[in-house]
This record gives C-alpha cells, sequence and structure tokens, in this order.
C-alpha cells in the first residue's frame, strides 16, 4: 500500500477474504471494499482512482483504472487498465471492462473507446490524490 490513501468514510472489509490495495490507490471517501465467502478476494491495483461512495465487491480493478463517483463493481468483475468505470455504472458479476474503454449505465456497458489523453489524464487525478494523502499523513503526525 506504498503511498495509497483511504480517505475518511472508507469501509474495507477482508473478513472472509483478502484485501489487495496498490501503491498510490486513491480510495476515496465513503467506499466500501468488500470480499465474498463464495467469489474471494478484492483485487485493486496500483494507481487506481476509486470516486466517492463507491462499492467495490469481490473484484479485481487492474493497475491505472479509473472508478466514477456511486458506481459499483460486482463479484468477478475485472476493470482492465486504463479503463473506466463512469459515476453511478453498476458492473455486474462476471463482467468484463477491457483496456482504453468507458462503460456506464445500469447494467454498464461499453459506451465508447477512451483516447489515450484520457487515459493520461487518469494520473494527474492519482498524483493529486497521492499529495491530499501525504498532507493528511503530515497533518496528523503533527498531532
Amino acid at each position: 500500500m506504498d503511498g495509497a490513501s483511504i480517505f475518511p468514510g472508507c469501509v474495507l472489509r477482508g473478513d472472509v477474504a483478502a484485501i489487495h490495495v496498490g501503491r498510490r490507490t486513491n480510495i476515496q471517501d465513503c467506499t466500501v471494499v468488500h470480499v465474498s465467502s463464495s467469489d474471494g478476494p478484492t483485487w485493486i491495483g496500483d494507481e487506481v482512482t476509486i470516486g466517492h461512495h463507491c462499492l467495490i465487491h469481490a473484484c479485481t480493478l487492474q493497475d491505472r483504472s479509473f472508478i466514477g463517483m456511486r458506481a459499483t463493481v460486482m463479484d468477478n468483475a475485472v476493470v482492465e487498465t486504463g479503463a473506466m468505470v463512469a459515476a453511478g455504472a453498476l458492473v455486474t458479476p462476471g463482467k468484463r471492462v477491457l483496456s482504453g474503454q468507458l462503460w456506464a449505465g445500469s447494467p454498464a456497458k461499453k459506451m465508447r473507446d477512451l483516447s489515450p489523453e484520457e487515459q493520461e489524464g487518469f494520473m494527474s487525478t492519482v498524483d493529486r490524490y497521492a499529495e491530499h494523502g501525504r498532507n493528511y499523513r503530515e497533518a496528523i503526525a503533527a498531532l
């Protein structure tokens, strides 16, 4: 979890399987990350952005993926490197969001391909939240 940031109000509950959170990943306020006794762990890669109020359940979020606010990613779903799930989307169990795609809706489906510039733009959010996380850690350490 080197440089990862888990913001206020989040719940990460790995009671029956493991949760992995990669380096420089940000999990924003009030997100719930959970696992499943039947479908297993939740694996979140490096430099992933998970927006406010998401539900991430027994799935895989590969490196540099982006999950919009209030999105839900369900059991055995995979969001590949450089893919984006739009705000409010519901990725149903077992779906695979391919690298470079934007999925939206409920249930979510492919809307379009992302441009290379959009995918590169994910890193500005990662950088900004890594800085927020450092600032919070420093402020707490100073108390």
